[in-house]
């Protein structure tokens, strides 16, 4: 794995792992991946002095980068190895995606917006990782040239779960995404088993909106229903 080429901030970032640890997040490789990964890089320079703050922050065309404990929350529930291949819905300022290439084997992301892509690439190399591959599109598609995956995170709120990936989800696989309306949503982790979904229900959260054929049509909170979904 990668080590991280930052030195700033390194007592900040001490501090933010002891944060969410005292948040309830125990697993050794997840907290030190917070500590490998300079988060005021993944946000514009003029918050970089909130950048180890247990707070989410604009990134920018509209979108935010998620409070830590959350991306720790998601990363935890997984109970990753260091061999899965991950897909990651919503790359964003290309944070969560460094996060989880210090804890995977290959990571696999999508992003809608090209401005927001282009950042999370230069973001992404500076951070020194290498097992990352990005694609510009619409993440409610998934990628299937890469399926099938063992995780698929998607950090923007559906009202339901795209059929796309669910097929791409391999057998044993987890999927964890918020679900619900536009203001309010409950994170909800699904592990495959054979053709069924099990459903855990983890958390309250509020995420930006999921747009694309299998998510929401738009911004002002219409759904399109997907290939055998159904609104949450």
């Amino acid at each position: 794995m990668a080590q991280p080429i930052e030195n700033e901030f390194r007592g900040a970032r001490e501090r933010l792992v002891e944060t969410i640890r005292s948040r309830g997040i125990t697993d050794l490789a997840v907290l030190r991946a917070f500590e490998m990964t300079p988060r005021h890089l993944f946000v514009p320079t003029g918050l970089w002095h909130k950048a180890y703050e247990d707070a989410p922050l604009p990134i920018g065309s509209g979108q935010t980068i998620s409070q830590p404990s959350i991306h720790a929350k998601y990363l935890e529930l997984l109970r990753l190895t260091g061999r899965e291949r991950v897909l990651e819905i919503g790359t964003g300022s290309g944070y969560q995606t460094v996060l989880l290439a210090h804890l995977v084997a290959q990571v696999f992301s999508i992003e809608r917006i090209a401005a927001l892509l282009e950042k999370a690439r230069n973001n992404i190399q500076r951070s020194g990782v290498r097992n990352v591959s990005l694609l510009l599109g619409d993440g409610t598609v998934g990628w299937r040239a890469h399926a099938p995956y063992d995780a698929i995170l998607v950090s923007a709120a559906s009202p339901k779960v795209p059929q796309p990936l669910v097929e791409q989800l391999a057998d044993g696989g987890k999927l964890v995404i918020p679900l619900g309306g536009m203001e309010e949503q409950e994170l909800v982790m699904f592990t495959r088993r054979g053709t069924e979904l099990v459903r855990e229900s983890i958390l309250p959260v509020r995420f930006v909106p999921l747009l694309g054929l299998h998510g929401w049509r738009d911004g002002s909170g219409n759904g399109h229903e997907g290939p055998g979904g159904r609104t949450e």
